[in-house]
């Protein structure tokens, strides 16, 4: 690919990126949220499923814009809430870190 059209998607994605970011800031907020009513033992069955879903479509969704390691973190969450059971209590700081990093990978990209 020459570089005129490297330029051209690397455009593309951009816009794109734009266009969706509303979208993904509200599933890491989802995420977030979830991550909070875990550690203080009031995830309801809704809140858990909501988070299941989002993690799901970030996982998709940041691979699509080369964010590797969002999809990576997000597929780890997408396991954990998929447990019928739900998540583990030892799991608390790592559900909360693993959403700030998200956080902090879709706020900080470029």
């Amino acid at each position: 690919m020459d570089t005129s059209s490297q330029s051209a998607l690397s455009q593309a994605i951009d816009v794109l990126w734009e266009r969706f970011l509303p979208e993904i800031r509200q599933r890491v907020t989802v995420l977030e949220e979830a991550a909070a009513a875990f550690s203080a033992n009031s995830l309801t069955s809704r809140q858990k499923e909501a988070a299941h879903a989002a993690a799901h479509k970030l996982a998709g969704v940041l691979g699509t814009f080369s964010l590797t390691r969002g999809t990576v973190l997000a597929r780890e969450l997408e396991l954990i809430y998929a447990q019928e059971a739900g998540p583990d209590i030892a799991l608390r700081e790592q559900l909360a870190s693993v959403a700030a990093e998200l956080r902090d990978i879709v706020e900080n990209r470029k």
